[in-house]
């Protein structure tokens, strides 16, 4: 009997030190920025589950708050697709955090009218061959006068665009330091196919 009790308290002395060792959650890494083809890579794919023939018309870099600045990058984006067999267009955006006006990830809004025919045309994805890291450091030796004058700076952003008829034969990232094309201290307009300077102003 003796034995038959010691054996259980064994078991049971056992038993309560195989204890499961307490969960400890691993911290989320901070958000991070995405660069101009890498965010548009998420969108394009979501933009032709909506339409097959869908097209990229203009996109845009967003700075959010939360999420650390980097060279060529933004915590948010946002490019306005178009298909023509549908006659709609529909902007796309992706941002590293919830944000004022914005969803984390990727996520469609509405969809409005749209005929081809304007000045801004969509083009296609294969022309876009350049980062925004890249036209970021093209755009900084270029505007090395304004870049390396004292003082501060307003953050840079992108926008993506392509205009028949114009100067630009193809797409366009333009780097602009402000929040506007109409605001901006200084603007380099780079090539995103070919990843050339064409234009400073």
């Amino acid at each position: 009997m003796r034995m038959f009790l010691a054996a259980v308290a064994a078991i049971l002395l056992v038993g309560c030190s195989d204890e499961p060792a307490p969960v400890t959650k691993k911290a989320e890494p901070p958000p991070a920025p995405l660069s101009g083809r890498q965010a548009f890579q998420y969108l394009y794919g979501s933009s032709r589950m909506w339409a097959p023939d869908s097209q990229p018309l203009t996109g845009r870099s967003v700075n959010v708050t939360g999420v650390k600045l980097e060279p060529g990058k933004a915590g948010g984006w946002e490019i306005i697709f178009v298909s023509e067999s549908l006659a709609r267009a529909r902007t796309y955006t992706w941002s590293a955090v919830e944000a004022d006006g914005l969803h984390k990830g990727v996520f469609p809004g509405q969809q409005e009218a749209w005929r081809a025919g304007g000045a801004q045309r969509p083009f296609s994805p294969a022309l876009l061959k350049t980062d925004t890291i890249d036209a970021y450091e093209e755009a900084v030796k270029s505007a090395k006068d304004y870049v390396s004058k004292p003082g501060t700076r307003p953050p840079v952003n992108f926008m993506l665009d392509y205009e028949a008829g114009t100067r630009f034969p193809n797409p366009i990232w333009r780097v602009l330091w402000g929040g506007s094309v109409s605001s901006a201290e200084y603007t380099v307009t780079v090539d995103a196919n070919t990843g050339k300077v064409v234009a400073r102003d």
